[in-house]
């Protein structure tokens, strides 16, 4: 009699188990797969390293005594190259801060507020890089005063 009650279920738990199993299936299939899946989560990883070199290297290059810090990544994307190495191409926006470039941490720094200076810039950043040997090279840079 033991063995009744577990053909009587049977019936009930495989059309179940069927429904669940096409629902995971329809959902998996709905999932962006493919390079463009990759991409983002390439961005998502690599590309808060990348802002963090390309402003680093901003900074140290500049001519202003004052540093920058980002306000906002206006757009990126990553480029595909032929070789091994990433390369992100990014739009920041810049803010100037009060603290001074070769300051330690610029990350809590405040903004300038002075009405009369101009404090933010626009640069588009185009870095290559392998952020798993931690090696980062600016191609290129170009940066205007203001909001675009």
């Amino acid at each position: 009699m033991s063995c009744l009650p577990r053909v009587r279920t049977l019936p009930w738990v495989l059309p179940l188990l069927l429904s669940g199993l096409q629902l995971l299936v329809t959902q998996a299939s709905n999932c962006p797969l493919g390079e463009n899946w990759i991409d983002q989560e390439d961005i998502a990883v690599y590309l808060p390293l990348t802002v963090e070199f390309a402003l680093h290297t901003f900074n140290q290059q500049s001519r202003d005594q004052y540093a920058y810090r980002l306000v906002s990544t206006l757009n990126s994307r990553k480029e595909q190259p032929d070789d091994p190495k990433m390369v992100f191409s990014m739009n920041l926006l810049l803010g100037r801060t009060v603290c001074g470039k070769f300051e330690e941490d610029i990350d809590d720094c405040p903004f300038q507020k002075s009405p009369e200076l101009n404090n933010t810039l626009t640069c588009f950043f185009t870095v290559s890089t392998q952020p798993w040997l931690t090696q980062f090279e600016l191609l290129n840079q170009t940066c205007s005063d203001g909001v675009p």
